[in-house]
């Protein structure tokens, strides 16, 4: 049986143009990859192009765990859509749409099978959450 697909979304108050760069700027996203407050992201690296490869160092700010979150992109859509495919093989879609009062951002990603599915949705929406507060936030 395989690992079931999840899906998380937030409605960002901003345009789609500062939500895309929010999402995709390696200075943007060492501000709010993270899943809670004791986890931060010090280095971000994005080649955002089919083929290009992005790298998130994902760490606990009391040096007790880290990894690498990495992948490769396989389809880039500017403003509109980003795949791509993880390096353990498992593909993640996104989805940047204008809704009124601004941009909707769903992200869908087949379940790992090491952690329960509910920790996996609440740590992906958890950060997503933390990438709307800082897409808001920015002037």
């Amino acid at each position: 049986m395989s690992a079931p697909i999840i899906t998380v979304s937030t409605v960002v108050k901003a345009p789609i143009d500062r939500v895309w760069n929010a999402w995709t700027l390696p200075e943007h996203i060492t501000k709010w990859n993270a899943a809670s407050d004791d986890w931060h992201s010090p280095s971000a690296t994005n080649d955002l192009r089919v083929g290009g490869r992005f790298k998130c160092r994902m760490e606990a700010r009391d040096g007790s765990a880290g990894f690498d979150f990495e992948g490769t992109y396989t389809r880039v859509e500017p403003q509109r859509q980003i795949a791509y495919a993880m390096d353990d093989g498992r593909e993640v879609s996104m989805r940047f749409e204008p809704v009124d009062g601004g941009t909707k951002v769903s992200e869908s990603f087949r379940a790992e099978t090491e952690n329960p599915v509910e920790m996996q949705k609440a740590g992906w929406q958890s950060i997503l959450d933390n990438f709307r507060k800082h897409a808001e936030a920015l002037a």
